[in-house]
């Protein structure tokens, strides 16, 4: 059963923005930060995991470090609203490795993606050999990311 942030307490919020800033922090830790046996705190994540509160644990990667580069966000448009096309899309951006989050939208596109890849070469590769041949596409606009002045993301 999936838990709403309503049914979540203070200790369960604790437990959460503890381990959303570090996942690798101990349950000894994360016991003392909450304020918790260290029973009673593995009892809670993994009540948190099973529900699916908690979905899983990511490591944090150097862009740098990994030949990242480039990054952008990009709208897309789809030249029909259907599902079948939406649902095209979405399995064609699920299989190129460029495409690090895509989220269906609402406005005056469908979708918004985060890019991300070696250079602006690679970049144009992937604009032209991928979306460019996505015969639902309608249009894209691309925001390149210059600085990231604050991102939170695991």
């Amino acid at each position: 059963m999936l838990q709403s942030m309503t049914d979540l307490d203070d200790i369960d919020r604790r437990i959460l923005r503890e381990l959303g800033r570090d996942g690798r922090l101990s349950n000894l830790a994360l016991a003392e930060r909450v304020g918790l046996s260290p029973s009673a705190c593995l009892r809670r994540v993994a009540a948190l995991e099973r529900s699916r509160t908690i979905r899983g644990y990511r490591a944090v990667l150097s862009p740098e470090k990994t030949g990242i580069g480039f990054t952008a966000y990009v709208t897309v448009g789809l030249n029909s609203h259907t599902k079948a096309s939406q649902e095209a899309f979405e399995r064609a951006v699920r299989h190129a490795p460029e495409v690090r989050e895509c989220h269906n939208i609402t406005g005056n596109v469908e979708y918004l993606l985060r890019i991300e890849v070696a250079d602006l070469p690679a970049y144009k590769t992937f604009h032209t050999d991928v979306l460019g041949t996505l015969p639902q596409v309608n249009s894209v606009t691309s925001y390149v990311v210059m600085g990231s002045p604050k991102d939170d993301r695991a």
